[in-house]
């Protein structure tokens, strides 16, 4: 903000501009969400987790190794994925395998945030399964939710193009049971409490100095999902706490993105170029094809 949107004025101002993290409450995104989870967190830390979690959360190290702890933390979370395909059922009519993993990224549909991007690996993953079924693929089920501004036309199109992708991807045999694509509707606080303790991987990936927090990977993360995402908005201070090493970062650090943006020109194909379509999505598709070459 100091160097690009609000320049002039941290040059009138200079201490005017400071950072200051959202957070999230655990009473809802834990205790009221995940009873099962906060249940184990009582049994082996004391009911002290319930009033100061910021500190005694991390008495959990030692429970790392243990393998009673692992069993019924595995347990607790194919529950909730349990709860979570139950609702999927209903809503979609989609069958999704609880045991598979539940690949997330629920929030504000938005071009920075890079739902794009995820549907984009989502295609790429479909054509590599279809093409070597017989591959030991890990069963995966892509989960998407968030609402965009009503006149927000780009992000409009983004949850067609998921809805589009879906279709396709669920309607084909080849893939069935290796890979299902869903996009809950209506999103709120009442479905994200059944998606975030369900979720095995969480994605953040807006691209790095465009988030100015965020909360869901915070809620993610309490809920014990793994965290894939860039160097942006509050990822920075959970791969401080966390250790960069639990977290899988990819992708231009916001220094970096800047200086490749400010390089980057946009230059008009030459006339007659022609583009192949790689993949065609269903009847009526948003964004018509999917660009080879």
């Amino acid at each position: 903000m100091r160097s690009t949107v609000f320049a002039d004025f941290n040059r009138l101002y200079p201490d005017r501009i400071n950072n200051k993290t959202n957070g999230i409450t655990f009473r809802r995104w834990l205790y009221q969400s995940n009873p099962k989870l906060t249940s184990m967190l009582v049994d082996k830390l004391g009911e002290s987790v319930l009033d100061h979690p910021e500190t005694e959360l991390k008495g959990l190290d030692q429970f790392a190794e243990d393998a009673t702890f692992q069993r019924r933390f595995a347990d607790q979370r194919l529950h909730n994925k349990e709860l979570l395909a139950q609702i999927i059922q209903e809503r979609l009519s989609v069958t999704v395998d609880p045991k598979a993993l539940f690949d997330v990224q629920v929030k504000r549909i938005h071009e920075y945030k890079r739902q794009l991007l995820n549907l984009l690996h989502t295609v790429a993953l479909y054509q590599a399964i279809r093409a070597t079924p017989e591959k030991p693929w890990a069963p995966r089920v892509k989960i998407f939710a968030g609402k965009a501004a009503a006149s927000y036309h780009q992000a409009k199109l983004i949850i067609k193009l998921a809805n589009d992708i879906a279709r396709t991807v669920n309607n084909d045999p080849t893939v069935r049971g290796l890979l299902e694509v869903v996009f809950l509707p209506n999103y709120n606080v009442s479905l994200a409490e059944r998606i975030i303790p369900a979720a095995d991987l969480s994605e953040q990936i807006s691209t790095a100095g465009y988030e100015a927090s965020g909360t869901s990977n915070m809620k993610f993360g309490l809920n014990g999902a793994l965290t894939i995402g860039t160097m942006d908005g509050a990822n920075v201070e959970m791969a401080d706490h966390v250790g960069q090493e639990h977290m899988f970062i990819f992708g231009l650090t916001a220094d970096e993105g800047g200086g490749t943006q400010a390089q980057w020109r946009f230059q008009r194909p030459r006339r007659g170029r022609q583009f192949a379509p790689a993949q065609r999505c269903a009847a009526g598709d948003s964004w018509r094809y999917f660009l080879a070459g």
